[in-house]
């Protein structure tokens, strides 16, 4: 009898250690668990700052190059400025330079050397003048085709030929350019 109360004592405890056991091995998931939550917590906190990192940085890379955009743009403008600047004065200065075409041929017409040459120095002086400042005159000629991107027609007359059908009869006033922009067109007239 004293074996089978050892036994059965034996057995109680048995059931008391398997059950401790279990209580142990459920402590010890619990545990596990509440470290892989907080593991899960920190990653989660570890990628949203790298997330905010990652939004932050393409926030700075936009505004950076949208600033470079707007400098770039900026200069353009300031360069462009600087070109056409003196165009309001050229354009001023256009009809004194026709004045002065007109004056040349009349002059040549007399016999007067001294006066020609001093008129054409003038004249020189100014084109030059004008020129070192951008001035470009527009190259366009009797019998060149007609194009309405460079020339301005006045009128259209006949075609003295066929072959002049439109195309440049005649150019009635000179036509400048600052630059790459034209600021007086060429006006000339059309044969039909």
């Amino acid at each position: 009898m004293k074996f089978k109360n050892i036994f059965k004592n034996k057995s109680t405890m048995t059931t008391e250690n398997t059950e401790i056991d279990q209580e142990l091995q459920d402590a010890t998931l619990e545990n596990n668990v509440n470290e892989e939550q907080v593991i899960v917590e920190e990653l989660s906190v570890e990628e949203q700052l790298t997330q905010d990192l990652a939004k932050e940085k393409d926030k700075y890379l936009r505004l950076f190059a949208e600033f470079e955009n707007y400098k770039r743009r900026t200069t353009k403008e300031r360069i462009e400025l600087f070109k056409t600047a003196n165009q309001e004065v050229l354009l001023a200065m256009l009809p004194v330079l026709d004045d002065f075409d007109r004056a040349i041929i009349e002059i040549n017409k007399s016999e007067d050397e001294l006066l020609t040459k001093g008129v054409e120095l003038i004249h020189e002086k100014l084109k030059n003048t004008l020129v070192a400042k951008g001035l470009e005159q527009v190259e366009v000629t009797a019998g060149d085709a007609f194009n309405a991107d460079f020339a301005e027609a006045i009128t259209q007359i006949p075609a003295p030929s066929d072959s002049m059908k439109g195309k440049i009869v005649d150019v009635l006033e000179k036509g400048y350019k600052l630059g790459d922009k034209i600021i007086r067109f060429p006006k000339v007239v059309i044969g039909q």
